[in-house]
């Protein structure tokens, strides 16, 4: 019997496979790559399938150029599975994501299967397979491999491109695709996967529990950690964790005595001295008393508010039978209630504005007396 995939670690080979692709209307794609150890995530194999044949490319052998060019065709859907770190790889070797992006975690949310649902849950949900998850700690810098890894990584897009022939119909019958194609363009925004050191510090948890000097202090930390990781190709925790920023923020130790009483961890002599000497001295004549994560004061009013404008969007979820913090998160409803018809948020942007927002806003608009708990919406749609 003839497997349904072929590995391909030769430029003529793959010249080969990707004339059998050219005029696809889409291709199921899928990536491994490793980045433990690293800042950048090392590309080790890429799987594209087209529902009949499954093609492995050796990404450490090979020049991928070919199939960079492939992918770039605005003509060929690209299904994936929760594409965010795929496009990251793509955007780092590339220089930008492939478009049109059908991505089935989105579907799958859109559709009232899962909220955020891993691959593997996907896959058991509408094929009924399990899939084993020992695979999934592969060593896929290793050649060469084991069949039973590139099994693995053959099934992924081979399950991909039936799952998305059943999601596609489904958006297409509810009205939904255009939903998912304006979420899936989002995720395809280059912008969101460039190093960014000057907003490091949004990747910190716990920083609006900090000062607002101090807050500043560890946004330079940050920036400079980013930009030290990068340049090392090194993961930022080995540089600089976000506990010894959170900490040495607070502490602001003056001398070198000081910073290395608070025996942070990762911390040595060698980095102790960059610290004191190079890194604080920046970060402290940078801060300003200007807050970068204010902590709003839940008042009774604001309390009120929020839980109207929550209970909405939870009714209005459970009208589209999708999850709550699909239509807004927390942090979009807060910035509502501080900006109104200006916050930057995706609740007053496309499907979601018309699906949910302009009826928040319009709760929003009306004066005192609070608006009752009667619905808002009207029939489900």
């Amino acid at each position: 019997m003839n497997k349904r995939w072929t590995y391909i670690d030769s430029e003529t080979a793959r010249d080969a496979a990707i004339a059998q692709m050219q005029g696809a209307h889409w291709l199921a794609v899928d990536t491994e790559f490793q980045r433990e150890k690293t800042y950048r995530a090392q590309l080790c194999l890429v799987q594209v399938g087209n529902g009949e044949h499954d093609w492995l490319f050796d990404a450490l052998s090979l020049d991928l150029t070919p199939l960079w060019a492939l992918l770039a065709d605005a003509k060929i859907t690209k299904v994936m599975h929760s594409a965010d770190q795929d496009n990251e790889v793509f955007v780092q070797l590339y220089g930008a994501c492939f478009e049109p992006l059908f991505d089935t975690q989105i579907a799958a949310s859109l559709l009232g299967i899962g909220d955020q649902l891993g691959y593997a849950g996907l896959v058991k949900a509408r094929l009924g397979l399990e899939i084993d998850k020992r695979m999934s700690r592969t060593d896929w810098t290793r050649r060469p491999l084991s069949e039973a890894a590139l099994d693995y990584a053959a099934a992924d897009v081979q399950h991909l491109a039936r799952i998305y022939t059943q999601l596609r119909g489904e958006l297409e019958n509810t009205g939904r695709l255009a939903w998912l194609q304006e979420d899936a363009a989002r995720l395809c925004e280059t912008q969101r996967y460039l190093s960014d050191p000057p907003n490091a510090w949004t990747r910190i948890k716990g920083l609006g529990r900090l000062k607002p000097r101090e807050q500043q202090i560890a946004a330079g930390l940050a920036s400079w950690r980013e930009t030290e990781a990068a340049s090392k190709d090194r993961p930022r925790r080995w540089i600089l964790s976000d506990t010894a920023i959170l900490t040495l923020a607070q502490r602001r130790p003056q001398s070198l005595d000081e910073l290395q009483q608070l025996q942070l961890e990762g911390v040595n002599e060698r980095l102790a001295e960059v610290l004191h000497t190079q890194v604080l001295p920046a970060a402290y004549s940078a801060a300003t008393d200007v807050a970068l994560v204010v902590a709003q004061r839940m008042d009774d009013e604001r309390k009120r508010q929020f839980k109207l404008l929550s209970g909405k969007i939870r009714e209005r979820a459970e009208q589209l039978n999708i999850p709550a913090a699909m239509l807004a998160p927390r942090a979009e409803i807060e910035a509502l209630l501080d900006h109104g018809a200006e916050a930057p948020v995706r609740l007053l942007q496309g499907w979601r504005r018309e699906q949910c927002g302009e009826r928040l806003l319009g709760l929003l608009r009306k004066a005192a007396p609070a608006p009752t708990a009667a619905s808002v919406w009207g029939q489900s749609q």
